[in-house]
């Protein structure tokens, strides 16, 4: 059962994939796995935090930095 049926968008589609490919990572991290031109670093976390908003990611903090990681998995997502 898919827990969200939100469709992503292309950008949020992008992070989710990065996510899903290195298991867990801060914003550099992910920033680091994307092609060039590369979005800004701001960008980048507001997405992910969208992500985290719509139930797909979720973040364990260390002090003021945050580790994501995705709460649905790959499979789940394309079956929804």
């Amino acid at each position: 059962m898919a827990p969200k049926t939100q469709e992503l968008t292309r950008a949020e589609l992008e992070i989710m994939q990065i996510l899903w490919r290195i298991e867990k990572g801060f914003v550099n991290d992910i920033l680091e796995a994307m092609p060039e031109p590369k979005p800004a670093y701001n960008t980048v976390s507001t997405v992910v935090r969208i992500l985290e908003k719509k139930g797909y990611v979720d973040h364990k903090a260390y002090g003021k930095t945050y580790e994501y990681f995705p709460l649905v998995d790959r499979d789940t997502y394309t079956q929804s």
